[in-house]
């Protein structure tokens, strides 16, 4: 066993050191020879191992290997390699300790890894020690995406003479090593000129295969790897597409090898340039975003471009017989539950109520004065038993207003009685066997929960009114509802690059525009509550009491 380096301990590289300039990465190339292909059959003859850094070897290791079982002939005629020759060497297991001091915290790099990163853990596996998972480089993959054109296959023989490496492999294992370290070098500089900059990139490229659009790596070369928001822009620098990252540079280059989202490919083959906002945290990217989708309502973006389609769910409670009704913008007067995401939505949360509470579903407006004709007709909802009927003179005012007066309670909050209407009702469904009901009766129970918490949440937002929320390094200054700036430890004030599409009036329903900047923050808010200092001019009402949950069915439906 010869070994040129000195050894180091073996460390899990974090997310931070996979964003390391290349120069700066410790690679380790890695190559086996064995008695066949199998990992947990075959067993390995010989390891060759070489460290660089920079471009420069910091050490070899090689040594043959006894498999502890006779060679094949067709593989001694292959790699040389004979009973007698591996008869005097170590088995496997002495090897290990001294090949993963030598590997430490570099990264791995083989040539189709898949094979030698296979066998290193199943004999990892058989000494019954710690698995291995660091970061591996395969040149296999590197080679497909920056050389293919180039050679008739990516088999290392074939790359090395191809493109006349200095070492030449040999199907001996250091030989190999180093026609790989060869190879590794030579892509990394090819690989520069798309952009590939560090570790992160240099192990996405492999995954990144023959994407059609990979060319367009090179307008990735200029995004940091912090938290921002990126634009993808087309003709006449028209913006496509808008999106949030805690890491910039790692998701764009991600939309070019696992993303295959369908609209992923016209979006791209119709991007010219790549522009970034570089922000200070997450969460500030994420409310920039919103402000940027809602401004803008970029063609490749759905989330976000949709506020003009929110509703609410109004009970008129300053009228003599209020009723639940669907707007498209919140009244002056009345309690509301919103702004809800669709009219789908609104509809399930009026079903709910109206299951459980039996409010008037007629629309004739009825004054306080409102005396019923005669033959006035009662409504289908008031035959079937399920609603009072105020129109027709048959409605007794007491009751009704004990109806409004519950699903008032639903609206700021309390839907317990709801809550156990609907759950009675959902069970005996089920024990009628009438599944598909009690299912539908959840779901519509489920949207009236989500619809308080939403509307929970955004009152809470409002309710703090000028409002200074720190965790960490990072302070949150916001201002009726909406975020003014974000202050760090190393920055006085970081000025948003958009202003906010609107705000909160305590006591009134969150308009429109505004709804998705307030839930991204009122959610954050409530999420990481406990770990928050905060001052604040008005109530802080963070975190948000849980409210009723849903009663399991008897029969899952």
């Amino acid at each position: 066993m010869r070994v040129g380096a000195a050894s180091h301990h073996i460390l899990q590289r974090s997310f931070d050191e996979l964003g390391t300039p290349l120069a700066d990465v410790t690679f380790c190339v890695l190559d086996l020879e064995t008695t066949g292909g199998n990992r947990n059959d075959d067993m390995i003859t010989e390891v060759g191992a070489v460290k660089v850094r920079g471009g420069e070897c910091l050490g070899t290791f090689q040594t043959l290997v006894n498999p502890g079982r006779a060679i094949p002939p067709k593989i001694s005629v292959l790699t040389g390699l004979t009973d007698v020759l591996v008869a005097p060497a170590p088995r496997i297991e002495s090897v290990l300790p001294s090949l993963l001091s030598f590997l430490g915290d570099a990264v791995l790099v083989a040539h189709n890894a898949q094979f030698d990163v296979g066998f290193i853990r199943a004999a990892l596996r058989r000494a019954e020690r710690p698995e291995w998972n660091g970061t591996v480089v395969d040149t296999v993959h590197l080679a497909r995406r920056l050389v293919r054109d180039e050679v008739p296959n990516c088999k290392l023989a074939t790359l090395a003479s191809r493109l006349r490496l200095d070492h030449q492999p040999s199907h001996r294992a250091l030989d190999d090593a180093l026609a790989t370290t060869d190879l590794l070098h030579l892509l990394i500089e090819r690989a520069s000129g798309l952009g590939v900059l560090g570790l992160d990139d240099l192990v996405a490229l492999g995954k990144i295969g023959g994407h059609p659009m990979a060319p367009k790596l090179k307008l990735t070369a200029g995004l940091p790897r912090s938290p921002g928001v990126y634009t993808f822009r087309g003709a006449g620098d028209h913006v496509l597409y808008v999106g949030k990252a805690t890491n910039l540079r790692q998701r764009v280059r991600s939309y070019f090898g696992s993303d295959d989202r369908r609209k992923i490919g016209p979006m791209l083959r119709e991007t010219q340039a790549i522009g970034h906002v570089e922000l200070p945290d997450p969460l500030t990217a994420e409310v920039v975003e919103t402000r940027m989708i809602g401004s803008l309502l970029p063609r490749y973006n759905r989330r976000g471009t949709t506020a003009n389609k929110y509703c609410y769910l109004r009970l008129d409670t300053e009228t003599a017989w209020p009723r639940l009704s669907i707007v498209k913008n919140p009244a002056r007067h009345g309690l509301h539950l919103g702004p809800l995401p669709s009219r789908k939505m609104a509809s399930l949360v009026q079903e709910a109520l109206q299951t459980a509470i039996p409010l008037r579903r007629c629309t004739q407006r009825l004054s306080r004065n409102y005396t019923a004709p005669l033959d006035a007709p009662v409504c289908r909802a008031a035959q079937l038993g399920v609603a009072h009927c105020p129109c027709s003179g048959t409605a007794d005012p007491a009751e009704y207003a004990a109806a409004v007066e519950h699903a008032s309670r639903a609206f700021t909050g309390e839907p317990s009685f709801v809550v156990e209407r609907l759950g009675d009702r959902m069970r005996s469904l089920a024990g009628q066997q009438r599944f598909e009901e009690a299912a539908m009766t959840r779901d519509r129970l489920s949207a009236l929960l989500g619809a308080i918490r939403r509307t929970q949440l955004l009152d809470a937002l409002g309710r703090a009114l000028h409002t200074e929320v720190t965790s960490g390094d990072i302070t949150w200054v916001l201002a009726d509802g909406h975020l003014v700036d974000t202050r760090t430890s190393t920055t006085l004030t970081s000025a948003l690059p958009i202003g906010p599409l609107g705000s909160i009036v305590v006591g009134a329903p969150v308009l429109r525009e505004h709804a998705d900047e307030a839930l991204c923050l009122a959610k954050f808010f409530d999420k990481h509550a406990e770990r928050l200092t905060v001052t604040c001019s008005g109530t802080w009402g963070f975190p948000i009491t849980s409210i009723e949950k849903i009663p399991p069915l008897s029969r899952a439906a």
